[in-house]
């Protein structure tokens, strides 16, 4: 069998009752984060863009999907357009590896099940389906993708959510199959506007939710679709991750390893591959007190301090730009201790700055993937070391963590504690619950009528 068919076959048989408990607690972890951070979103620039191209594309939609925080309707399509940008405006979605499937993957299967309805019940099989297909191909092959440009949110979250949407749909196995099949030739998203400090990977999510929609409505209606999209001669293993695919090899992970628990969440509102540098950092300061940096050498491994705006030093004009640089984001917390969105929108503060021409970034393979070595040197001629070594289960939050972490944001961003409420109380009561609680509690953070959307 293909891999696409390995897939559409697991996808289809993706039940409730089939799910481990601990796999369906992460899935709504995955949910709590995402409803949580799109609520600290509320006032972020990049929805009101979004919503713009989504209504001028798509137009309001009597009885469509809500754009939330905004209130007017648009289609499903239109509503991951603007929603994504929404749930993706303080970094601080969720992490699987490389990707951020949450923020695509949550406002797809919203605006699908408020518009058509489909019981609750099948939201969380839908959810992991996303989350382990999308999973499975990153953890293969991000690895040759991203330094070739590629990133991962774009490059398998069209897979991802297509895999969510046939799961849905509850399209058979050789639809679900056409789905995943069909969303390869869909997908792709390069890395430079993170280099260049640009907006354009605040949109990707949105427009990745969309192509994955039509991936699968495409297998509904009945196209026919490569099946060997993703080990053939073109196919996304070799078109995408020069390699071979391992079709014995990844088919057998799926529903064995539960790729849903590679995902981390975010602390800061920084890369992923920013959060321990900070948290080094933030313990360094502590240390040195007042005393004057000479300057700083910091030790990453290659494959992060590779990745697209990672060792930028400069000028900044952006947050895309500086949420990126590791040498902004040290210098940012040891200038001024924990970085929050104020800081990392202050482009011309005169201590950062320079600080920040004083870092030197050091590839170094013997440093593991979400580590750094920090050695700072004072002026009075001391030296300071913070080795912080940290895996993915530093960051594998559970349900109460996260609900900490967006009150706590929520309250820097005057987000009513009830949204909150409504938000758990949906994740809580699943499946027995109401959307309505969602959309009820992003109505709490629109803008006055007549105020701008």
């Amino acid at each position: 069998m293909t891999l696409a068919t390995y897939i559409g076959r697991f996808v289809a048989e993706l039940h409730p009752a089939r799910l481990p408990p601990e796999v369906i607690e992460k899935a709504k972890v995955c949910l709590l984060n995402a409803y949580g951070m799109g609520l600290d979103c509320h006032d972020t620039p990049y929805a009101p863009v979004a919503r713009a191209a989504a209504i001028a594309l798509d137009g309001e939609v009597e009885n469509g999907a809500t754009i939330l925080g905004d209130g007017r309707r648009t289609t499903i399509g239109g509503a991951c357009l603007a929603n994504a940008a929404l749930f993706h405006g303080r970094a601080q979605e969720d992490t699987s590896g490389a990707a951020h499937f949450g923020t695509i993957l949550v406002p797809l299967l919203t605006a699908m099940i408020e518009v058509r309805k489909y019981p609750l019940s099948e939201l969380i099989p839908a959810l992991v389906a996303g989350y382990e297909v999308g999973g499975l191909l990153e953890e293969a092959y991000a690895g040759q993708t991203t330094p070739a440009g590629f990133r991962s949110t774009a490059t398998y979250g069209v897979v991802a959510a297509a895999a969510s949407a046939a799961r849905l749909m509850r399209l058979d196995a050789e639809k679900t199959a056409a789905a995943v099949s069909n969303a390869v030739s869909f997908t792709g998203g390069v890395l430079q506007s993170f280099a260049d400090g640009t907006d354009e990977w605040r949109y990707q999510p949105g427009v990745v939710a969309r192509n994955g929609l039509v991936a699968a409505e495409l297998a509904k209606a009945g196209s026919v679709s490569a099946p060997r999209a993703f080990e053939g001669k073109a196919g996304l293993a070799k078109a995408f991750a020069r390699v071979e695919c391992d079709v014995e090899r990844l088919s057998s992970q799926l529903g064995k390893t539960w790729f849903i628990h590679r995902v981390t969440f975010k602390p800061f509102p920084v890369c992923a591959f920013n959060q321990t540098p900070v948290i080094g950092a933030l313990a360094l300061r502590e240390e040195i007190g007042d005393a004057e940096i000479q300057n700083v050498r910091v030790r990453m491994n290659p494959y992060e301090c590779g990745y697209a705006g990672m060792d930028s030093k400069g000028p900044f004009s952006t947050i895309s730009g500086t949420l990126m640089s590791i040498p902004f984001c040290i210098a940012v917390t040891l200038v001024h201790g924990i970085p929050n969105m104020r800081l990392m929108t202050t482009y011309d503060d005169p201590a950062v700055n320079g600080l920040v021409e004083r870092i030197e970034l050091v590839p170094d393979s013997e440093v593991p993937i979400l580590s750094a070595v920090i050695e700072v040197k004072t002026v009075d001629g001391r030296q300071f070391m913070r080795d912080q070594r940290m895996t993915t289960e530093d960051y594998n939050y559970d349900r109460a963590t996260v609900s900490k972490l967006v009150r706590r944001i929520g309250n820097e961003q005057n987000v009513p504690q009830k949204a909150f409420d409504l938000i758990e109380q949906f994740v809580d009561k699943l499946p027995d619950s109401s959307l309505d609680d969602v959309l009820e509690s992003f109505r709490m953070v629109e803008p006055p009528r007549g105020g701008v959307r």
